[in-house]
């Protein structure tokens, strides 16, 4: 709700405080004019703010323009908006608004932003403005969202590209350490570990691939480290793209690490799994409850799973999450309840409890990540599905 009623305030800034496109078509820009990049550090107040955000100013005092471009607007109303953001098909769309509106409600967020005023002529000033007003119309201010390869921070990055060319130089030195698009993820969740968890188990191996400078700028602080030190060729002089920087404002937030967190919740899971084991093998007793709670949870987020790599448009295809969240786990656990058991469930408990135990020892060397509080987890599966196999196979008599 609280989201719902943040998007509302932007979208009424676009409404009362921008400049219509109508009104803005065909201004030709004055001398005093000024393209600026706009960076907003991350917060931690939601998940979706801890990557930071971007948008361009333009400004004109001569002609009464302040106006922002904001490419990260999405709209509770749209139709059929929780179907689409479950398929991955979510539109967001190019906003624009008053410079003031959107300041008072930074400031009123306490963010950090920094503004970056470009190095170029007049007539680029022109064209970007233009471009900028062209894709802001209704008919074309539309995208489908993309958290790596399409969100706000890369359509700015292919505006300037669009409308410069190669006549911008960058040094990608800062991307030397090769991250991974999860591993540049990761370095702005140190805060958010429930995030952090459902993005990688919800994501699948290709956001593991290695990104290069380019693909950095899908995260808005390296579009500006890139612009930071990149170059431009104005006609036969290079200078830098970036002519000045100012700090608008520093927020005060001091984040705080969540009390209780994924690798507290596994640990203690693993730790009841392995009680209740050692009592079962003491007493021959049945738990069965912790085999519905391993067993079950993991089949049906195995289901899940499926369905966002086969239903849906989002990045999780190719996700080895699937090898101990399977969904066959539910098959295996309905005829576990039965009480006259098919011969070959020991073999399904045996091979699911090989299969963890393998996913321990080279998970490491997989195409995708496997998030490190998931190794309790993993565990537990392995200690419970050998245990089944065992009494499966040798006394099935207390099953």
């Amino acid at each position: 709700m609280l989201l719902k009623f943040r998007i509302a305030i932007l979208l009424a800034f676009a409404v009362l405080l921008g400049l219509s496109h109508t009104h803005a078509t065909g201004v030709k820009l004055s001398d005093e004019a000024e393209v600026i990049v706009l960076i907003l550090d991350p917060t931690q107040a939601e998940l979706y703010s801890a990557f930071g955000h971007s948008a361009f100013r333009i400004s004109d005092p001569t002609n009464g323009i302040d106006m922002i471009f904001n490419y990260g607007i999405f709209d509770f109303d749209q139709p059929n908006f929780y179907l689409n953001f479950t398929k991955g098909k979510l539109y967001y769309k190019l906003g624009t608004g008053s410079y003031e509106g959107y300041k008072r409600y930074y400031y009123r967020e306490d963010r950090t932003w920094r503004e970056h005023v470009l190095n170029i002529t007049q007539g680029d000033k022109q064209s970007i403005f233009e471009f900028l007003v062209d894709n802001a119309k209704p008919e074309n201010a539309n995208y489908y969202y993309n958290y790596c390869y399409d969100n706000c921070a890369t359509r700015m990055r292919d505006v300037l590209a669009t409308v410069l060319g190669d006549r911008v130089t960058y040094d990608y030195s800062f991307a030397s350490d090769s991250l991974s698009y999860r591993g540049l993820m990761d370095k702005y969740l140190d805060h958010q570990p429930w995030g952090d968890l459902g993005i990688d188990i919800c994501l699948g191996a290709e956001i593991d691939q290695t990104a290069d400078g380019f693909h950095y700028q899908y995260m808005p602080l390296y579009l500006e480290e890139a612009l930071q030190t990149a170059t431009i060729q104005n006609d036969s002089t290079i200078v830098p793209l970036i002519a000045a920087s100012t700090t608008i404002s520093t927020s005060s937030e001091q984040p705080v690490d969540s009390a209780f967190k994924p690798i507290h919740l596994f640990v203690i899971l693993f730790f009841v799994t392995g009680l209740i084991t050692h009592r079962g093998l003491k007493y021959h007793a049945n738990y069965r409850f912790i085999d519905v709670l391993l067993f079950g949870v993991t089949g049906l987020l195995g289901c899940f799973l499926l369905f966002l790599w086969f239903g849906t448009d989002h990045l999780s295809k190719y996700n080895y999450n699937l090898l101990w969240a399977m969904p066959l786990n539910l098959i295996g656990l309905f005829f576990l309840l039965k009480k006259s058991k098919p011969h070959w469930l020991h073999i399904y408990f045996l091979s699911l409890g090989g299969l963890q135990a393998l996913l321990i020892l080279v998970g490491v060397w997989l195409p995708q990540q496997i998030h490190l509080a998931l190794i309790p987890l993993v565990l537990a599966l392995a200690l419970r599905s050998f245990y089944l196999a065992y009494f499966l196979q040798e006394r099935k008599e207390i099953l």
